[in-house]
């Protein structure tokens, strides 16, 4: 443990690291590009429904002034009237609230995807340590969110200021003008002014999504020794992993080999290579290798078959033929005339050699 926290992050974080801090709520986002969805769909909603929100409240102001002697003399509810007064501001806040929260989501699924993450409200008390917060502060992460935000201002703010200063010819006017038509022309320059506003803060928001994606990745970063560990805990110990391999090929020898004494021939290479065939009509339309091996495995096979009585057959291109095939596999079609005329020949010597064959 402590060589691996002397080692630099230098791998890309792997998939299951990725998914746990997925869990965990650790995802590459930007709270800019949430902030100017949500500024850019406010400023549409006015843009079409100022002039009927607007009329709304007017309504709405005037009723409220114009009931208040009644409400004064007790002729009309407190109450009721608290209720129709709670009901017009819902009529003209609800729509913007729901449009703005649909946005918001949005925006932070499509940048995401959808997570269900309790881990970012859990009390921790690392949170209350002062020190670990004072870190926090001071931290490099901390400084760049600061010069982000500086440099954020001073752009709409310089965005905002030249759209005004454009329009400071239809301002000067207004002083001459009814209410009315302030309104109109300070709600227009105000629209231009968040147009244009939205513009420059969805190119930087762009910039700071992908430098939360690189920040990201960076964050993950794990140690050589991290990728091994996490791929031990994965995949297993290679070392075990390769004995247990070991293991199972050794049972698997050992299965075969005793199947040896069972073939009716083992036609060789005639000393690099061995297979052995058994032909049961019974249970197979044509032969079946029932062991095969090089070198070592080819002389222990031809120690077994001499020792049990199995005819040993030199063909070196069968051979080599029948070497390529899996343990249980029956033999190709190309290969029939061959092994036909070999197991005839073994028959015809198993014939000659039983006690019936023989005349008295």
């Amino acid at each position: 443990m402590a060589e691996q926290s002397f080692q630099e992050k230098t791998e890309r974080a792997t998939p299951k690291k990725r998914e746990e801090a997925r869990k965990k709520g650790q995802v590459a986002k930007s709270k800019e590009l949430s902030s100017i969805a949500v500024l850019a769909a406010a400023t549409a909603y006015f843009f079409f429904q100022a002039e009927r929100q607007a009329q709304h409240l007017g309504q709405f102001l005037k009723r409220t002034f114009l009931n208040i002697p009644f409400v004064a003399s007790e002729e009309l509810p407190l109450i009721e009237y608290a209720g129709h007064g709670v009901m017009s501001i819902l009529q003209f806040t609800l729509p913007i609230m729901v449009v703005l929260v649909v946005v918001a989501l949005m925006a932070n699924i499509l940048q995401t995807g959808f997570i269900l993450s309790v881990d970012p409200l859990t009390p921790k008390a690392s949170k209350l340590d002062p020190v670990a917060g004072l870190k926090r502060i001071l931290s490099k992460r901390s400084l760049v969110e600061l010069a982000k935000s500086i440099g954020k201002l001073v752009i709409v703010g310089w965005a905002a200021g030249s759209t005004l200063k454009g329009a400071f010819d239809k301002l000067v006017p207004l002083i001459y003008q009814e209410a009315p038509q302030i309104m109109g022309v300070l709600g227009q320059e105000a629209i231009n002014v968040l147009i244009k506003c939205c513009w420059v803060i969805l190119l930087l928001a762009f910039l700071d999504f992908f430098y939360q994606r690189w920040e990201h990745a960076e964050n993950l970063k794990m140690t050589k020794q991290e990728v091994k560990d996490e791929y031990k805990q994965t995949e297993g110990d290679p070392h075990i992993k390769s004995r247990i391999r070991a293991i199972q090929r050794e049972t698997a020898r050992k299965r075969m080999m005793e199947e040896v004494p069972k073939a009716d021939v083992v036609i060789t290479n005639p000393t690099r290579l061995a297979v052995a065939l058994r032909y049961d009509p019974g249970k197979a339309q044509a032969p079946v290798v029932l062991a095969k091996g090089a070198r070592i495995i080819a002389a222990r096979i031809r120690e077994l078959a001499q020792q049990h009585g199995v005819p040993l057959v030199e063909n070196r291109p069968l051979a080599q033929n029948l070497y390529n095939l899996e343990i249980g596999q029956e033999i190709p079609a190309e290969t029939y005339q061959a092994v036909a005329e070999i197991l005839a020949y073994v028959y015809g010597l198993k014939q000659k050699s039983s006690p019936q064959a023989r005349t008295p």
